[in-house]
């Protein structure tokens, strides 16, 4: 059952619709055969992208040793069928020097993230947030550098906005180190995207868009309709909030519910369609709890 792959932007890299994003259920607090059933069920359906960032995972920088482990008992075979992101740009250690956009911070943490996961690189990394108190030169420098060292085959940038968005494309143009992709947050709940003129953007300069989030963390899904599982991200009151879950959500959710069924869909698989079917959108990041919840979510699209 292969996967469907998009050309990212005017490069000559190819990326799975859907890819798998590492941010929860691949850390220390998640059984390890159950990470390496679903990473392995990915990646025989053709999912070749993994997605990691330096503090992923419970605690941070545990899905990366995850991946390590994976890398040395099931996929050192296929390295180069694989495509393997990270970033830094958010906080991973104590002290000045491990948290934003310093030059310092990139390459330190990448040297990190490449012993956790037992690499001698990755094919991505990004700055993952914005740093207004960085010289926007001394990030980008960096970056150049890591692709320069072999560290990484190419960059991106993530969570930026506009106008740095902007003058970071030209820099990295100019240097010969053109920026790859886009990563954002983008879903039927959430078009800052395309409402911020990014995504037009990026589709203009021939820059991929990876959409994160596509399912606002399960909001779009039919996982909140009937009350709030115990088991799930919103009782856990940490990254999902259970005063998301209002009268207008839930109005909302009936509506695309049966909007889905009509089309033999899921609300899931609605709402990754609905990303993908945006101009300039070149793959959907989605977790998964399991390998059912991931073969349900990409059944209309990995076919």
């Amino acid at each position: 059952m292969p996967a469907i792959y998009s050309r990212c932007g005017k490069s000559g890299v190819l990326l799975p619709k859907v890819s798998l994003g590492f941010w929860h259920n691949f850390g220390d607090d998640a059984p390890f055969e159950r990470s390496r059933a679903i990473t392995r069920f990915a990646f025989d359906h053709g999912i070749t992208h993994f997605d990691f960032a330096n503090n992923y995972g419970v605690p941070a920088g545990s899905a990366e040793l995850t991946m390590g482990r994976l890398m040395d008992e099931d996929f050192r075979p296929y390295r180069d069928e694989l495509f393997i992101s990270t970033k830094a740009g958010y906080g991973m250690w104590d002290g000045p020097y491990g948290d934003w956009g310093s030059r310092k911070y990139l390459i330190s943490s990448l040297d990190q993230s490449l012993q956790r996961m037992h690499l001698e690189y990755v094919d991505l990394f990004y700055s993952h947030r914005y740093d207004p108190n960085t010289p926007i030169e001394e990030t980008l420098q960096a970056l150049v550098d890591i692709v320069r060292s072999g560290k990484a085959l190419y960059v991106g940038i993530s969570n930026w906005p506009l106008e740095p968005l902007k003058a970071a494309t030209q820099y990295l143009r100019e240097r010969d180190v053109p920026l790859l992709i886009y990563q954002g947050r983008l879903n039927m709940l959430n078009r800052e995207p395309i409402e911020q003129g990014i995504l037009d953007f990026c589709r203009e300069e021939g820059i991929g868009f990876i959409a994160y989030s596509p399912l606002a963390q399960g909001l779009l899904t039919d996982r909140y309709l009937d009350g709030i599982p115990a088991d799930s991200r919103m009782a856990k009151e940490h990254f999902l909030k259970s005063d998301r879950r209002t009268p207008e959500l839930l109005e909302y959710l009936h509506q695309l519910e049966a909007k889905a069924q009509a089309s033999n869909r899921s609300i899931a698989q609605e709402a990754l369609n609905w990303v993908l079917d945006q101009p300039g959108v070149t793959s959907v990041l989605v977790g998964a709890s399991s390998v059912e919840q991931l073969k349900n979510n990409i059944n209309t699209i990995i076919s």
